[in-house]
This record gives structure tokens, C-alpha cells and sequence, in this order.
């Protein structure tokens, strides 16, 4: 079924599944005019208009600083928007769009903002109807998060009294650190419900990282052998081939371990090693996730100095090209001592992971983008193989592909021909674009849609944030009082320092070099 304006009421999902478009509603975004309004967030909607997941009963109202009219917002936006499209702009859509799109600029700190806000969506309601129900974007730097909410509490706007749903999307960084952190969620919830907020990890909009709950448990080959009796241990890699880029007065401020290992770091192995939640309602799946962020074994300081490394790239080369060292990025101090590598060695302290190792590494200027999670299962006995000519068995491996390549991958030993008893690796690889064919995609259009639905079981929930920055805690407490020796301490285009290999190979093991993409066939 199709309305007038060329958007359908219904999507086909799967094979006798419907899934049907998003609440009416409106959508404010707060930073409008900043980048990740064009490269993310209009270009996920658009897909999702695209695929009929938007209500026809669905705006869009823009607030920023930046002195622009409604049309300027449009016309800058239309002007933009196809380099970022992950399909070609379709003329009839995106004036369906362009349509529902309004814009409003002042000071977020101006409290007559937020009444001119709440006249604009009374009018915007009236004219696409929105119900009443609106979600607001915190697509501004963190600290305007806590500011703006207040003033949204203040001028009535997240109000639920009077009919129709009010819910509020915060970008991640949430804290710098544990108390900012815990301080941050007191002064939301202060406004906002916690069923009200939905801090994005957009991480957990990539398809491969919704699919570890299927693989892991609609599957029963794999959950049978997921625990400490097969496994020998868990690698998660992040690697980006980028640097800073034009983010180095942000970057230096926050650093590697700030910017990835909290949310995105922490939210794999939630992932990975949860226990089979009864449902999948939002709060049960985050109830078992919850489980394992509080099960992580604390650091004493000298598990930080044994257990974790921070590194920063120097100058190198990547396929030919020289780059430059981190220091001499721009908005970056000569001096620097901030991190943008780190590793580390964390224990779960439950039944099903106990003494199972999960190493973990992320960092700028690698070799390959990538990003993984390897299940290394403990080696065969070699009993049955001393007579033969075979010299040693090689653990199997699973290996989860999350990007850019979504895929899984399986290696196991095999009898090469021949006469004589010889053994060698072989892989079997599944590629999503293959078998299911390629979803273009932001990683923000689940995210955005699910909170439309009010389904928050992709967002972070606070105790979920607070445990994760307990964690983090003593290494930044080491780290701030113990300052790096070596910095820079490897190379840009590498993998990372050399006290990234001593960690896991002390304990005779090895980084999957990742050198097994899951080639296209």
C-alpha cells in the first residue's frame, strides 16, 4: 500500500515478516548544522523513508547556532546530501522529504529558544501530524547534553502528561570518566525517565553486531561450547587506518581509551559473552549485559602496568603514502601524552568465563580498517596424531567480522591428500552481501528506528554506563599519574607498540594478525 506521496506503509523484512514504519512523530535535532546531521543522520532517515520504514506522519525540525532560515537548511542540505547518500538521490523522495523539514537557530543556553521550540513543533504537529510524540537528537558536543535536557524539562517539552511519547537520543561520549559520568545520568534523570533516554552507541546499529544474539543463540552447534570449557580465549580488535583527522583539538582531550572502550569496546563483549536472556525485551537483554559489565574483574595498579599498554603513532607509511605523526596533527600539542592505541587483558569473574582471557586492542593509523571478534577454541589433544607426521594441531577459530567486510569465518584443520598423514588450515567464510545481498547503510537507521518504537534494546542503559567507567577508572588513574615513556611508540601504518605483543604473547598466544578477511567471491 502506497500513500500519495510515493511512501509505502509497510516493509517485507524477512520471509512472511512485516515490519511496519515508525510512530508518527517528529524529530528534533540539536546541532543541525554540524556534520553528523548531513553524513549520518539525514542520510539514515532517507533510508529508511527508502525502505518504507518512516511514518508518513514524520518531520523533522533542525535547531542550531548557525543563523540559517528553513529554506537555507533545506537547500544546504540538498546541495550536500548526495555525497553521503549510501544510494542515489531519488528527486521524488527527497522533495517528500525536504517537505517535512524545518529549521530553528538561537543559543542553547536561551531559555526563549526552547519556548519558540515548543510553539514550532505545536505548529509543525498540526500541519504532518505527529501525536504529540517527539524524539529529541543530542547531536552537539557533551556538554550541551545536560543543559539542554534541563531546558527541555523546563519549557515542558518532555512532558507525556498531555498525550503522545517524549524521548531523548544522547551521542556518545556519555562522561569523561566515572563521576562525570554518574553525574551526567543524576542530571538527566532529573528531567527523563530512564524509559525516556536512549544513549546511542552506533556500533550496535551494524548488522553483524545484532547478529551475535542469533548466531549465539538460535543456533545450537555454537552455545553448547561457548563457555570456558572450549574456549581458550576471546580477541576484539578495532583498528582504523585513519588518524585524527580534523579532529585533533577533540582528540587530544579525550583520547583512544575514552573514545572507544566504554561504549563501543565494552558493548562487544557484553555481546559476546552474555548469558541467554529469557526474551528479547529491551531490559532483559540489558539486564544479562549489565551482569557481565559488572563482572569484569577490576585492576589493582599493578594489573594496569602488567595488563594493559597505551601507544602513539610517529610518522610512517601506509600503502606508499607517508603520514604524519600524531603530535604533528593539527590542533594536536607538540608534546602530547595522549593515547590513540591501547590493549589490554580483562577477566569475567562468573561461571561460564572464569580465567578465559578476553584480550582487546583498538588504535588509530593500522594497517587495515577492521573490526573482529576471534573465538579461539582450546587445541585437540595430540594423542592420536604422535606417530604420524603431523607436527602440531592448530586451534579452531570463529571469527566475527563486523566491518567493512560483515561476515563470519571458521577455520579448522583437514587432511591435505596424499599418502601420508598431513594437516592443514582450512576456512569457511559467510559473507552477508552474498547470501542476503547488500543493505546500504549508515549504521544509525536500526538505531533511530527502534527508538521511534520505543525499543531500546540497542541503547545503553545508565547502570550499563556506570559499570563500564568503574572499570575503566584505575587505568586512567594510573595513566594520568604515571605518565608514557615512549611516546611515539609505534609506527603509523603498523599494528601497534611492541608491548601490545609481549601482553598476549606471555601467555603463548598470538594476535590474529587479521590477515583473513572475508574475501568477496
Amino acid at each position: 500500500m502506497t500513500d500519495n506521496n510515493g511512501i509505502n506503509s509497510g516493509a517485507q523484512t524477512g520471509a512472511g515478516s512485516t515490519a511496519r514504519p515508525g510512530d508518527p512523530c517528529i524529530m528534533v535535532i540539536f546541532g543541525a548544522s554540524g556534520d553528523l546531521t548531513k553524513r549520518k543522520l539525514i542520510p539514515a532517515l532517507y533510508n529508511l523513508a527508502q525502505d518504507h520504514l518512516l511514518n508518513e506522519n514524520f518531520a523533522i525540525l533542525g535547531v542550531a547556532r548557525n543563523d540559517f532560515s528553513a529554506d537555507q537548511f533545506r537547500d544546504t542540505l540538498s546541495q550536500e546530501i548526495p555525497k553521503f547518500l549510501t544510494t542515489k538521490v531519488d528527486p521524488a523522495l527527497w522533495k517528500w522529504f525536504t517537505d517535512r523539514l524545518y529549521y530553528l537557530s538561537g543559543d542553547f543556553a536561551d531559555p526563549g529558544l526552547f519556548q519558540r521550540i515548543k510553539q514550532n513543533l505545536t505548529e509543525i504537529d498540526q500541519k504532518h501530524g505527529g501525536k504529540g510524540n517527539y524524539f529529541y537528537y543530542m547531536a552537539t558536543a557533551p556538554e550541551f547534553f545536560a543543559p539542554v535536557i534541563q531546558q527541555l524539562g523546563a519549557a515542558g517539552l518532555t512532558d507525556e502528561d498531555q498525550g503522545g511519547w517524549k524521548r531523548v537520543i544522547i551521542e556518545k561520549p556519555f562522561g569523561r570518566d566515572y563521576d562525570s559520568a554518574k553525574d551526567l545520568n543524576k542530571k538527566v534523570r532529573e528531567v527523563l525517565s530512564e524509559r525516556q533516554i536512549y544513549r546511542i552507541d552506533h556500533y550496535l546499529g551494524k548488522e553483524t553486531v545484532q547478529n551475535i544474539l542469533v548466531f549465539r543463540f538460535a543456533n545450537g552447534i555454537f552455545e553448547p561450547i561457548w563457555n570456558r570449557r572450549y574456549i581458550d580465549h576471546v580477541q576484539i580488535t578495532v583498528s582504523e587506518t585513519v588518524g585524527v583527522e580534523k579532529r585533533g583539538g577533540y582528540y587530544d582531550h579525550a583520547g583512544t581509551l575514552r573514545d572507544m572502550v566504554p561504549n563501543h569496546i565494552f558493548q562487544l563483549i557484553s555481546l559476546t559473552a552474555m548469558e541467554p536472556p529469557i526474551s528479547f525485551d529491551a531490559d532483559v537483554v540489558r539486564d544479562e549485559q549489565a551482569k557481565i559489565l559488572k563482572a569484569i574483574q577490576p585492576m589493582t595498579p599493578e594489573d594496569v602496568l602488567s595488563r594493559t599498554v597505551r601507544g602513539q603513532y610517529g610518522d610512517g607509511v601506509l600503502d606508499g603514502e607517508k603520514l604524519a605523526a600524531y603530535r604533528a596533527e593539527p590542533n594536536v600539542a607538540p608534546n602530547s601524552r595522549t593515547e590513540t592505541y591501547v590493549a589490554m587483558k580483562l577477566y569475567i569473574d562468573n561461571w561460564r568465563w572464569a580465567d578465559v582471557p578476553f584480550y582487546v586492542r583498538t588504535g588509530k593509523r593500522m594497517p587495515r580498517r577492521v573490526t573482529e571478534i576471534a573465538i579461539q577454541f582450546k587445541r585437540a589433544p595430540f594423542v592420536l596424531f604422535r606417530k604420524t607426521s603431523v607436527e602440531a594441531l592448530h586451534p579452531n577459530r570463529l571469527v566475527l567480522h563486523l566491518q567493512p567486510d560483515e561476515g563470519i569465518s571458521l577455520s579448522f584443520g583437514a587432511k591435505i591428500p596424499g599418502t601420508i598423514v598431513r594437516m592443514g588450515d582450512v576456512d569457511m567464510t559467510f559473507r552477508y552481501d552474498d547470501y542476503f545481498g547488500a543493505t546500504p547503510s549508515t549504521g544509525y537507521e536500526r538505531l533511530m528506528y527502534d527508538c521511534m518504537l520505543g525499543d531500546a534494546t540497542l541503547f545503553q542503559r545508565s547502570d550499563m554506563v556506570e559499570s563500564a567507567w568503574s572499570v575503566v577508572a584505575p587505568i586512567q588513574d594510573v595513566w594520568d599519574a604515571l605518565p608514557p615513556r615512549s611516546f611515539p611508540n609505534y609506527a603509523a601504518g603498523s599494528w601497534g607498540p611492541r608491548d601490545a605483543d609481549d601482553l598476549i604473547e606471555r601467555d603463548h598466544r598470538y594476535w590474529s594478525a587479521c590477515s583473513h578477511p572475508v574475501q568477496k567471491t
